[in-house]
């Protein structure tokens, strides 16, 4: 190794570690959780990486996105290109703020100072934590509500007739709580545990679905007719104003990954295990199943005479306790896969960033639990349209706004060079003023106000006005991420530029 600053040093492959004494560990702004990795414990591989893709895709929202856009009038075909197409997108800015993790070993919130400041990356590590307890509730009711139905089965329709709390039976809520504490159990033994369970969870969760694939096509003797229903869209001009802010919200499903994605590429052994991990690992896999879960629901047509477009509402239909208890701890292992990966590890490093004296990773996690449950996540999955086009869209576009300042600072700015142990300190380069690089709040606050200004709802579907909350923006709002992404990156670049100018 040879150094390249007083403080850091480089290996052969590029990567770069703190030389032993310079980690700041009397810093108000670091703590054992956030310092960069060393290069020892760097070790994740290409499958680590693919297999939590396949983990986290292979889930019941991933499974009914595909539904979503059936009932909004795709066919098959267009809802499963819409998708594909979406997971290829959005691959690229995992792949640019992924490239820290494995160069640095930071997590999503430490690289985020080296933009908006080492106090002011507090501002989307908070933006991008409440997106993960949002995110972590839904997932988390929805792993319960399957629970609760495979149960329901299994006692013979007992639990369903439990008395009622708040709407729904007390078994299911015991099943969302039962769930709820399984999740944090297995976070709280760390990232290790997590990378081990990922590895077995994902060929598990793709067995099982193929299974259910068998099973249907089995007792249909064949797919059913879904294959060769026509779209209500068609083509031409119905098609494309619901393909956008469609392609827009699926891209928002996964938004929120290509923010802290640093937070699992910062234990990668190179930038070829990130890149092709996640490249194999992401568009494949979504696009793989959605087009399974349009095979499943064809022959649930045939079998039914309706399309079943819920894995767990099919899964109840098996007519054995064996079958059964597979779903059960099918659905099981799909949920805390994709739950804990995407939605509890993202949080609890963002908590961390905001008082790292006070909150360690642990703590984190448990505040997201406790915060996912706080947002009535059973309200937010409703309908389609509120899913779609108000939660991941609004989402979307706000974290496509911190990417693009991400990416703009990180690939442009600095091509890629960081001086980390200033990423801890107070006064260093990245202290800007105050510990805030104002430019960059400046950039979320243009990308922002452009990116989700104009959202807008019909009456009863939604909590925007339907002409959108500033209604000469409605048109951008169709294009929120993509809008957020590219204004904030050029806003911020013209900003910085004029900085340096100015020296």
């Amino acid at each position: 190794m040879t150094d390249t600053a007083p403080t850091q040093r480089a290996a052969d492959d590029g990567r770069v570690e703190l030389i032993p004494g310079a980690y700041p560990h009397d810093s108000p702004f670091a703590n054992d959780d956030l310092k960069p990795i060393p290069l020892a414990e760097r070790h994740w591989t290409t499958y680590n990486f693919a297999a939590l893709w396949v983990g986290m895709a292979h889930n019941i929202p991933s499974w009914t996105l595909a539904s979503g856009l059936v009932a909004l009038g795709m066919d098959w075909k267009q809802a499963v290109f819409t998708i594909a197409l979406a997971n290829v997108v959005v691959l690229l800015p995992m792949l640019l703020t992924g490239h820290a993790g494995p160069k640095y070993g930071i997590p999503f919130p430490v690289l985020a100072r080296a933009s908006f400041g080492v106090r002011g990356a507090n501002l989307p590590a908070l933006i991008r934590a409440a997106v993960a307890c949002g995110w972590f509730g839904i997932q988390t009711w929805i792993g319960g509500q399957g629970i609760f139905v495979l149960l329901n089965e299994v006692f013979g329709g007992a639990w369903a007739d439990a008395s009622h709390i708040g709407g729904y039976p007390w078994t299911l809520w015991l099943c969302f709580v039962a769930f709820w504490a399984l999740q944090l159990a297995i976070i709280h033994r760390g990232m290790e545990t997590l990378r081990r369970f990922e590895n077995w969870a994902a060929p598990f969760v793709l067995v099982g679905a193929v299974v259910l694939l068998v099973w249907i096509s089995d007792k249909a003797g064949g797919l059913g007719p879904l294959l060769d229903q026509k779209s209500e869209l068609g083509w031409g001009a119905d098609f494309w104003p619901v393909f956008f802010p469609a392609l827009m919200g699926m891209i928002g499903f996964w938004s929120t990954l290509s923010l802290n994605i640093p937070d699992f590429t910062r234990f990668g052994k190179g930038q070829r295990a990130q890149v092709w991990g996640q490249t194999l690992g992401l568009p494949t896999t979504m696009t793989a199943f959605a087009l399974l879960s349009v095979l499943v629901t064809s022959g649930s047509q045939a079998v039914y005479g309706e399309p079943i477009w819920e894995p767990v509402d099919l899964a109840a239909k098996a007519d054995n306790v064996f079958g059964l208890l597979f779903a059960l701890v099918t659905v099981l292992v799909a949920t805390v896969s994709v739950n804990i990966a995407a939605n509890v590890v993202s949080p609890a490093y963002d908590l961390a960033n905001l008082a790292p004296r006070l909150i360690n990773f642990r703590t984190g996690a448990l505040i997201t639990g406790v915060v996912g449950v706080l947002i009535f996540p059973w309200k937010l999955i409703e309908t389609p349209e509120l899913y779609i086009y108000v939660w991941l869209g609004v989402v979307g576009g706000l974290l496509g706004t911190v990417a693009g300042i991400l990416i703009a600072d990180y690939w442009v700015v600095r091509r890629t060079a960081l001086e980390l142990a200033d990423l801890y300190r107070p006064e260093g380069r990245y202290w800007y003023t105050d510990g805030w690089n104002w430019r960059a709040v400046v950039a979320f606050a243009v990308g922002g106000v452009l990116a989700v200004g104009g959202s807008h709802s019909d009456p009863g579907k939604g909590p925007f006005p339907r002409d959108g909350m500033i209604p000469f923006l409605k048109p951008l709002a169709d294009y929120g991420w993509a809008v957020g992404l590219g204004a904030a990156f050029a806003v911020y670049l013209g900003l910085m530029w004029s900085r340096r100018e100015q020296r």
